[in-house]
């Protein structure tokens, strides 16, 4: 796993911010009981941790579980949960396992949805909450999407904090990526600000992979497995027509890690192109220059492309609703200069285009997300009803930590275009290392 960048000259701490004392017996009944002083390290390089070690100076991480004493009282206290930002594959998978481990754990009665993002929280949109319990979720995990809906852009961080302090809400649940993150920020800084003893806990879901020191988000491997299917199809496209060319573009606006994943998993692109490694697109070490090459020695070819890659070839459209910058579309522009890159040489290609990221997005997660995000849900209960706030669940090194949502919102993860990853990359494609040309 790439260690996730830390710039020494920012502020930071691990500490997770607590609303006070605990002082109420957990009722969870298996009593895997952990404690505050348990830690996980952020780095497992030997070396590396004796060194800091020494300067009193190691990186941890607030292990993850179920506190013997808890802040709140079950029996007093109205939870709710929102989901926010596209769609992501387990989305009704994490909502099932909060409700379940709220309502079967802890008691807890009265849980209710956010319905459509943040906008649920904005009166003036008029989008009454849902009252949950274990019968409304127990067969959501089969479908795709989120049962509550989701939205994206923000809402007025006051009146957000007004509606939870109307509708008695101490306890806030938020599913969503790096925009859901920081608008959470918000709500937990207008809440502290406030004085109100209500916990702010964030569920990272971005089907990118690339919130910050979360070493792997959910939806993300059912994506992926969705993801080589397309690369499959596109495979046999480009094999089955004379100087057949197969373009699929995946998700990933800033980060490659799905286009990646998905190259090394499916075997036979040619070509990756991410966000993290500048391309040209012309001259003679450019990407058509290889492609041509390509084409001579085997007569096809397959190339992935995530849609945040090759965006100095557009003009700056803008941002959209969640303050991302709009992007240009990649795979049209490719398939278009593609194609007339070998009409001009005399040698037109057969060029099949294929977009999956709807598809993808919506369909059910597979087995493995859907226990992870059992795992998830479990312990952002166990994190809130332990008084913990301003944080998110994170997975580091195999285990659940929990992560201050100042940290998590520092950056966006991406590829480390020197890292084993796209090292591994470069040897199953055999792309050049560079498709840019000299200046």
């Amino acid at each position: 796993m790439s260690l996730q960048p830390i710039d020494p000259s920012r502020d930071f701490t691990t500490t997770i911010d607590t609303l006070g004392t605990c002082t109420v017996n957990s009722p969870v009944r298996y009593k895997n009981f952990v404690s505050d002083d348990d830690r996980v390290l952020y780095d497992l390089n030997m070396e590396r941790v004796r060194k800091r070690l020494e300067q009193n100076r190691a990186i941890s991480f607030e292990y993850a579980g179920p506190r013997e004493r808890i802040y709140f009282d079950p029996a007093n206290l109205r939870a709710a949960i929102v989901t926010c930002g596209g769609l992501c594959p387990g989305l009704n998978d994490v909502i099932r396992s909060i409700v379940h481990e709220l309502w079967y754990m802890y008691g807890l009665r009265r849980i209710r949805g956010i319905r459509f993002g943040y906008a649920g929280l904005n009166p003036d949109v008029g989008l009454p909450m849902l009252d949950l319990n274990p019968d409304m979720v127990r067969e959501i995990h089969y479908d795709g999407g989120t049962m509550l809906g989701s939205s994206r852009g923000p809402q007025p961080v006051d009146v957000m904090v007004d509606t939870l302090e109307r509708e008695e809400i101490r306890l806030l649940f938020a599913v969503g990526g790096d925009g859901t993150l920081r608008g959470l920020k918000a709500i937990y800084e207008e809440i502290e600000r406030r004085g109100l003893k209500t916990a702010v806990i964030g569920i990272p879901k971005t089907i990118d992979n690339d919130i910050a020191f979360v070493s792997r988000t959910f939806g993300f491997e059912t994506a992926v497995g969705e993801a080589v299917e397309s690369l499959r199809c596109a495979h046999v496209e480009a094999r089955g027509a004379p100087r057949g060319v197969g373009i699929v573009k995946l998700m990933g606006r800033h980060s490659g890690f799905i286009a990646t994943h998905a190259a090394l998993a499916q075997g036979d692109a040619n070509f990756v192109l991410i966000p993290e490694v500048p391309f040209d697109l012309e001259g003679p070490q450019g990407f058509l220059a290889a492609l041509e090459a390509r084409m001579a020695l085997r007569g096809h070819a397959l190339v992935v492309v995530a849609e945040g890659a090759g965006q100095k070839l557009f003009e700056d459209l803008g941002e959209d609703k969640s303050g991302n910058r709009k992007l240009g579309d990649i795979g049209l522009l490719l398939k278009k200069r593609v194609v007339a890159h070998f009409k001009a040489i005399g040698k037109p290609a057969a060029v099949k285009y294929i977009d999956p990221s709807y598809i993808i997005r919506s369909v059910p997660a597979n087995p493995n997300d859907c226990i992870f995000c059992k795992f998830l849900g479990q312990h952002a209960v166990h994190a809130g009803m332990a008084g913990k706030t301003g944080m998110v669940i994170s997975s580091w090194n195999n285990l659940h930590v929990h992560v201050p949502i100042e940290m998590a919102t520092m950056h966006r993860k991406q590829i480390q275009p020197d890292g084993i990853l796209w090292l591994s990359v470069l040897e199953s494609t055999g792309q050049p290392q560079y498709l840019v040309n000299a200046t």
